[in-house]
């Protein structure tokens, strides 16, 4: 059974726990066919986290849903 702690954990580069959850979301994310995949969840919140607060946002993994 899975508790709290079971749960993945991000930390910084100074080492200080950060929450993905509180990130928000590049609109490349929402339109890529990974975007809510569980297998690439972690990958996803990586990339997110380590390019927060930069200009433009670049995701190598990305691929567009059908239709957009």
């Amino acid at each position: 059974m899975d508790t709290p702690d079971d749960t993945l954990k991000y930390f910084d580069d100074e080492g200080n726990e950060t929450n993905p959850n509180l990130t928000s979301k590049p609109s490349l994310c929402i339109s890529c066919v990974k975007d809510e995949d569980p297998n690439e969840e972690m990958l996803c919140n990586l990339n997110r986290l380590d390019q927060q607060g930069e200009a433009d946002f670049k995701c190598g993994a990305y691929e567009p849903r059908k239709g957009n």
